[in-house]
Parts: C-alpha cells; structure tokens; sequence
C-alpha cells in the first residue's frame, strides 16, 4: 500500500486492524444466521458475540508458525471466546471470510472515492459556469483550430466525469458480492440459504455461483475503472500542463507563498501537481493490467491472484481517492490568464475563421473545391509570408465574388462560434441534475 498518498479515512480502510474486524463481522454473521437456524445453541452465538476479539500482535505470532493468515486468525479469537469458538468458523473455508470480507472493505474504500469525485465534479460544475465566456483558442493536433472556452472545456470533463461516475458505481456493485459457498463452491457444508441470509445481514450482494473464490472478472472490471478514471484524471492534467506552458501561458497552477519552483532556477513556477497526477495515473494502468491477469485461476481455486490484489486492491482505491482531491486542489485554484487567451486567439492573423468563410462562400454558391482553394492560397501566404489574413480576402476577387466587405469582417469574431454553448451547457449539466451556481 502506498501510505504516502493515503488521507487518513483511506489508510484507515486497508489497515491490519480494520481488516480483521471485518473478518470477525463476517464470521459473526455466519454464526448468527446459524443460531437462527438452530445448527448451533444461541447461548454459543451469544457468546461469540459478546467475547470475540483479537490482538494484531498475538495474530502474528500464530501466523508465524502456521504460515497461514485466516487460521491465526481464528486461533487468536477462539482464545479470546473459550468453549464457543468450537462454532466459530464453522463450515467456512477461508476464503469464504477473506473474499467477503474484502467486499465489504472495497465499499468502504468505494464510498470515500466516489465522495471525492462528486466535490471534484462539483468543482468542475461551478469552474465551467466561471469560464464559460472565456473565450480561448481550440487547438486540434497542437495547431490552432477554432475558438472554443475555457467552460467548454470543463463541460467536456464534467461530462466524462458523469460517465466515470456511472461505470464506477456498476463495477462496484459487481465487485460487492460475497460467497460462502464452501471448498469448491458446492455448498457442501453449509446450504446456499446461509450465504444468502449472511450476505443480507452484511449489507452486500452473493454470488449466483464461485468457486472457492469470487471469479476474478469482477475485480479486473473495478480496477479497470479506476484506472479509466486516472485516465480522465491524466487528461486533465496533461491539458493544463500544455496551457501552463510558456509559449501559451493560458492558466497555470496555483503558485503558493514560499513556494519554489527549482533547487537552480528561481524563476521556475512548473506545474508539478499536474505531472504528479500524470505520472500516478500510470500506476492505475498497471494495477488495471494485474488485475486482468488474475482472471485466470486455476481449477477451483489457486492463491496467484491473492497476494498481487493485496498491493493493487490498497493501492489503486488509495491512489484514486488521492488523484481526485489533488485534481480538486488544482481546478479549484486554477490560475486564469484571460489577457494571454486573446493575444494566442490572434496568434494566426485570423486563419481561424477559415472554415467559416468557407462555408460561407458555399451558401452562397461557390463550389466547395473551388471556395477551399480561394481560401487556402490566401492562408498560405499569412503562414509563410506573415500577411494579414483578413486584408488578403478583401482583396481576393474571387472570394469577393460572393461575399461582401461586411461578410468578410463580421466573420473575424471571436464569439460567433461559440452561439451554441448555452445548449452544450444544457445538455451537460441538465442531464446531471445540475443548475447554474452562484459566481458570488
């Protein structure tokens, strides 16, 4: 686990601690449905119930010698119960405990993560509405293209937030599931009415059919969300690394007092939460690809998969929950050069209006090979010569053929191709149930 990046609610989810106290509850909850059953006295429930404990340091000197977790386990708590813990434990397998106990320990990782990524998409909803007329430069294959702003932007990653969000919570709904189904996953020492009621009692889902194990499918399904969410994480990241860039100084990280930038270079402010967020995402990538490798196991159970999900399960839900606040940090105080914004929009000297003129002189009847054409010769001539691109056309007899001094220039504004935004906003944050905040 990489302790380094987890918040404190987060480390506390993968602790020692924590994960035998959901092993007991497990435990427990299959003794109770017993008892309810009358497969075992009350009394013996009751005291299980009341007595069971266990200590982190007796556990590991138990394992030392038995070389196995889930028995030190129950050897650790069946000292602190007496006579009862003959019931405890009983008609289980380990990993009828280990792999419905871990359910119960991805939705409490689950429930932090998807809490920080609806703050991350609130910031992402009340940025777009604060720069939605911030008017920028699109840039297609690092070129300049059209204008767009800075709130479409945003829009764009709220909206792929919205999708991370949905697939999040179906791959957690698949992957919180328990078995208690026994050796082979035949039932053959408790009946599948236990494992359901159990299930139930533990707030969770049960597996239609497992083998000793869950099937790893759902596992390789969970941590292949979060590593497509890192990925939206590495997008946005990456895009305001390229903005913060000198040549484009767009926005820019926070820069806070004290701060420094370079052991050598006084002047440095980098973008360094960015690159911090773009190098972790990879990480999630990896984990994605460990997962996927143990989904095949062999026969009815091995342990392959066991102690490579005891790195990639700590670090992937850790690694998210923290991603997500940095991102957070870094939108929420997003520096916004909009001066810088309209000196790059005229960068170009207007070529991009192009496409519009284009489809202005076909509306009006030029054929459109003929019309690319009048308009690219003009375009080259600003690229390699650095003419201005407007009194170019103006001049141009052909392309005055069909469009006026006045059609020409009322093109060269920069609002124009943003008449639409109202309804991209519509349909991204209607859609997610959102209504515009106050700017106050």
């Amino acid at each position: 686990m990489i302790s380094r990046y987890s918040r404190p609610e987060m480390a506390e989810v993968w602790s020692d601690e924590n994960k035998f106290r959901t092993w007991l509850r497990v435990e427990l909850a299959v003794s109770q449905v017993l008892a309810e059953r009358g497969e075992i006295p009350r009394k013996a429930y009751e005291e299980l119930q009341s007595k069971a404990a266990f200590n982190l340091d007796r556990i590991a000197e138990i394992e030392s010698e038995v070389r196995h977790d889930v028995i030190a386990f129950t050897m650790a708590v069946a000292e602190s119960v007496g006579e009862a813990s003959r019931y405890l434990h009983l008609g289980l397998t380990s990993t009828d405990v280990v792999d419905t106990a871990q359910a119960l320990l991805v939705r409490q990782a689950s429930d932090l993560i998807e809490a920080e990524m609806r703050r991350l998409m609130e910031t992402l909803r009340r940025q777009a509405f604060r720069y939605r007329d911030a008017i920028m430069i699109g840039r297609t294959h690092g070129i300049h293209a059209e204008p767009t702003s800075l709130g479409v932007k945003m829009a764009v990653w709220h909206a792929e937030m919205q999708r991370n969000l949905d697939r999040f919570r179906q791959a957690r709904q698949r992957l919180e599931v328990g078995k208690i189904s026994g050796p082979v996953g035949t039932f053959s020492h408790l009946p599948p009415a236990v494992e359901e009621e159990a299930c139930r009692r533990l707030g969770i889902g049960f597996a239609r059919a497992s083998t000793q194990t869950l099937q790893r499918d759902r596992h390789a399904e969970y941590l292949c969300c979060l590593a497509i969410i890192g990925g939206t994480f590495d997008k946005i990241a990456t895009e305001i690394r390229h903005l913060q860039r000198t040549e484009v100084g767009e926005v820019a990280e926070s820069f806070h007092p004290g701060q420094r930038g370079s052991s050598a270079m006084p002047h440095k402010r980098n973008p360094i939460t960015c690159e911090q967020i773009s190098g972790l995402a990879r990480v999630l990538r990896a984990n994605a690809h460990v997962a996927l490798e143990n989904m095949p196991l062999w026969h009815e159970r091995d342990i392959s998969h066991s102690s490579a999900e005891r790195v990639v399960l700590p670090d992937s839900t850790t690694l998210t929950h923290y991603l997500a606040g940095k991102l957070e940090q870094v939108l929420s105080g997003l520096v916004v050069h909009r001066e810088r914004m309209r000196q790059n929009l005229e960068l170009t000297g207007g070529l991009i209006y192009s496409s519009a003129l284009l489809l202005d002189l076909v509306r009006r009847g030029a054929l459109r090979e003929s019309a690319y054409g009048w308009i690219q010769r003009n375009a080259m001539k600003v690229w390699n010569e650095g003419a201005d691109f407007q009194s170019l056309l103006l001049c141009d007899s052909d392309i005055r053929r069909f469009l006026s001094e006045e059609d020409i220039r009322n093109r060269f504004r920069s609002d124009r191709p943003l008449e639409h935004i109202e309804e991209v906003f519509r349909r991204v944050f209607d859609s997610a149930h959102e209504t515009e905040p106050s700017l106050s």
